[in-house]
C-alpha cells in the first residue's frame, strides 16, 4: 500500500459535457401517470422542467468550485480516496472530517467550508475554527474505481481514521448526515485514540418491540414514528439497493434522466419540504452522471445488509441535530443505542440535506458541539 498524497485537481473531458447535453436532447419520458403526482414517484412534468435547466446547466462552475479548495488522492485500504482539505489559519483549529450522505458527494459541504475555516468571517469567533478534511467515500465521486466488496460503513469508518492521520491529525471529529452519520457513528463506536467526537443529523434508532420503550412517548414520539413509517413506504430505492444494486445501476449507467429521477431523496420525495435549490440537485445529478458512480454508490445498501453484524452500543461521544423535516431521531431510543450522547439539539427548519439547505444552522451547532 501507498502512503503518498497526491494534488488532484478536477477536469472532465468536454467530450463528456457534449455527450451528456446530446443525451438529455434525445431523452425519452416515461408515459406519464394521470394527474402527475409525486404520488407513484418522480413526475414526468418534474422531469421535464429540470431536464430544460439540465441542457443549459455550467458545470464547469461547480468544476471551479471544487477546485478551488486544495484536492487530493491516496490509496487507503488498497481503495483510491478523493480528498479535499482545507487548513484554517488558524493551527489550533479543531480537526473536522466531513462524511456526505446517499445520494450526495462532497459538494454537500461546499457552502460550509469557508465558514468552518474561517470563522471570524462568517459570524464566529478564532476558537471556532476547524481544519476541514471532505473525502468522497469509496464508490462515490472520484474515489473510483471500487477494487473490491465489502465496503460497509464501519470499513469507511477505518479508512477515513487512517486517512486523518495520514494527514497529521492525531486528534479529530467528524460529521455527517445519512451514510455520513452511520460512518460517524462506526467512528463514535471505535471511538480510536483522540477522538474528538461525532457530531451527526440522524441516529436510526428504532423500536425494537420491547412495550416498556413506549412508555414515555407523547406526541412527539408518535409523530417521528408516523415520519419513519411514511419515509419506509416511499424508500423504495433502500429495498432496490439492498437487493439487486447491479441491475438499477445498468439503467442509472446508461440514462442521465433516470439518474436524476433516482435522486428524488433531494426533493423529500417531493412531499413539499425539501429546501434544496433545482441547481444543487443538478450539480449532484451532473457528478454521478459524468463520474458514472450511482451504481457503486447503491451498493453500499447491500453491504450493510449483507455484512451479518451484530448491534452495537457506542460509547463514543456523539452530538445530534434535529432538522425540522428530517429523520425524526427519538431520544430514548438514541440514548439506548449511544451511551455517549453529550449534545442534542432541534431546528425548525431544514430536512435531510441541511448542509445544502441551512448550512449556517450547521455550522452553527458544529461550533457549539466541538467549543
Amino acid at each position: 500500500m501507498t502512503e503518498q498524497i497526491t494534488p488532484f485537481s478536477i477536469d472532465v473531458p468536454q467530450a463528456d459535457l457534449d455527450d451528456l447535453r446530446e443525451r438529455l436532447a434525445r431523452t425519452r419520458f416515461a408515459p406519464e401517470v394521470p394527474g402527475d403526482s409525486w404520488e407513484y414517484g418522480t413526475p414526468a412534468s418534474y422531469l421535464r422542467s429540470m431536464v430544460a435547466q439540465w441542457q443549459d446547466f455550467d458545470w464547469r462552475a461547480v468544476e471551479a468550485r471544487i477546485n478551488a479548495r486544495p484536492g487530493f488522492v491516496t490509496e487507503v485500504d488498497g481503495q483510491r480516496i478523493h480528498f479535499l482539505h482545507v487548513r484554517s489559519q488558524h493551527e489550533d483549529a479543531t480537526p473536522l472530517l466531513l462524511a456526505h450522505s446517499y445520494p450526495g458527494s462532497l459538494l454537500d459541504f461546499l457552502d460550509m467550508i469557508d465558514p468552518l475555516v474561517d470563522p471570524e468571517a462568517h459570524g464566529g469567533r478564532a476558537e471556532d475554527a476547524f481544519h476541514v478534511v471532505v473525502p468522497s467515500m469509496p464508490g462515490f465521486g472520484w474515489s473510483t474505481p471500487v477494487v473490491d466488496t465489502g465496503w460497509t460503513m464501519k470499513r469507511v469508518a477505518a479508512a477515513y481514521d487512517v486517512l486523518m492521520r495520514r494527514l497529521g491529525y492525531d486528534s479529530y471529529g467528524v460529521h455527517g448526515s445519512d451514510g455520513g452519520a452511520m460512518v460517524g457513528r462506526e467512528l463514535a463506536v471505535a471511538n480510536p485514540d483522540g477522538f474528538r467526537g461525532a457530531h451527526v443529523l440522524q441516529l436510526f434508532s428504532f423500536p425494537s418491540g420491547d412495550p416498556a420503550e413506549f412508555e414515555g412517548f407523547g406526541p412527539k414520539e408518535y409523530a417521528a414514528l408516523e415520519h419513519m413509517q411514511w419515509f419506509q413506504s416511499v424508500g423504495g430505492y433502500n429495498q432496490m439497493n439492498g437487493t439487486r444494486p447491479q441491475t438499477v445501476a445498468a439503467a442509472l449507467a446508461d440514462s442521465p434522466v433516470g439518474t436524476l429521477a433516482y435522486s428524488e431523496l433531494f426533493e423529500s420525495f417531493g412531499n413539499g419540504t425539501s429546501l434544496v435549490t433545482a441547481e444543487q440537485v443538478l450539480a449532484q445529478a451532473t457528478l454521478y452522471w459524468l463520474t458514472n458512480t450511482y451504481g457503486s454508490a447503491a451498493r453500499y445498501h447491500y453491504e450493510e445488509q449483507h455484512a451479518g453484524a451484530e448491534p452495537v452500543v457506542s460509547e463514543g461521544r456523539i452530538g445530534v441535530a434535529v432538522f425540522k423535516d428530517d429523520f425524526q431521531t427519538i431520544r430514548s431510543l438514541a440514548e439506548r443505542d449511544n451511551k455517549g450522547i453529550e449534545h442534542w439539539s432541534e431546528h425548525p427548519r431544514g430536512g435531510h440535506y441541511a448542509a445544502l439547505e441551512v448550512p449556517h444552522d450547521v455550522v452553527a451547532d458544529l461550533r457549539v458541539f466541538f467549543a
